[in-house]
């Protein structure tokens, strides 16, 4: 598919205004400190957009204290694109489990988006550019110990463990990259392996309906992975149906194909609200801010809820 969608591109031009569309998506949603800047704009005016508008532009989150301590265990993290700006309590959740359990989360300087935007819009070139600059900058932690490289959204995780794949080619870089991706985790598999017991998690919140998205059911192959680990910390799961059926998001596609894109959220929300859960858990930032706007009931990362530390501020 990857492929067939560069040369779809090469053979069939698109029309001016989309390929302006996806050029101004690959620039913004690539670079966290500009589309953060463009989220807080957003942001500043959510209350005055028309309710279409105001749905898709996320509030600001309030933040917690995070960590001080320096764990001899450490996981470098991904911090995201969308994710560092648009709902930044999820690596912090990350950060103030893991610090429980003794093992601290380091963020490289240099890194930035995983390359996922650019791949999937069929620029591979830059796709793949942004792959190497990450394996800059996470390589001197490899070396020095890193356990692990962490993601808490499926879909910057997917692109991750291609990354030997990806840069099989590339002499420089091909050994490093399958590197990489052997150290690749979703938080849920690092907490898999771990002793929860003395999270002391508050599981008074009701029923937690869990969206597995797309990515972490099949790019990942872990379609058990949030239930079972919410299930082991005392949560009561809400009964959903249709658990192979995406929500949408899709990455751009909720941006570059709505009607279909709101039609499949609407189809989903049915699916996980119809035993009246308080909540909805799930583990991809773009599937969370996607369905929030229509969701009627609060959607969170599902790290979020195994969070207990000092109220936001």
């Amino acid at each position: 598919m990857d492929i067939g969608r560069g040369l779809m591109e090469q053979r069939v031009p698109r029309p001016v205004y989309s390929r302006g569309l996806r050029w101004l998506l690959r620039f913004v949603l690539s670079r966290p400190r500009l589309f953060a800047a463009a989220l807080a704009m957003g942001q500043a005016v959510r209350p005055i957009l028309p309710k279409t508008l105001r749905d898709k532009v996320p509030p600001r989150q309030s933040r917690k204290p995070l960590p001080t301590a320096q764990h001899p265990r450490q996981m470098l993290i991904l911090e995201g694109c969308a994710q560092s700006a648009a709902t930044p309590n999820t690596n912090d959740a990350a950060r103030r489990v893991l610090d429980r359990l003794g093992i601290t989360l380091i963020a490289a300087p240099r890194a930035g988006c995983c390359g996922a935007v650019n791949y999937h819009l069929a620029a591979h070139k830059d796709g793949l550019d942004n792959m190497r600059r990450n394996i800059d900058a996470w390589w001197p932690y490899i070396e020095s110990g890193a356990e692990a490289i962490v993601n808490t959204a499926s879909g910057c995780g997917s692109m991750l463990v291609e990354y030997g794949e990806l840069l099989a080619h590339d002499q420089a870089y091909a050994h490093k990259a399958k590197r990489i991706s052997h150290l690749t985790r979703d938080i849920g598999e690092v907490l898999l392996r771990e002793d929860l017991s003395g999270l002391a998690v508050n599981t008074t919140i009701g029923k937690v309906a869990v969206h597995t998205p797309c990515t972490l059911q099949h790019a990942l192959g872990l379609p058990d992975l949030v239930p079972e680990l919410l299930g082991r910390a005392g949560f009561e799961l809400a009964q959903t149906t249709d658990k192979h059926l995406c929500c949408g998001s899709a990455g751009t596609y909720s941006i570059l194909q709505a009607p279909t894109s709101e039609r499949l959220r609407d189809n989903k929300l049915q699916a996980l609200t119809g035993d009246a859960p308080a909540l909805i858990a799930t583990a991809n930032v773009g599937c969370q801010l996607h369905m929030q706007g229509a969701a009627g009931i609060p959607v969170a990362h599902w790290i979020e809820l195994l969070d207990t530390n000092a109220p936001a501020t």
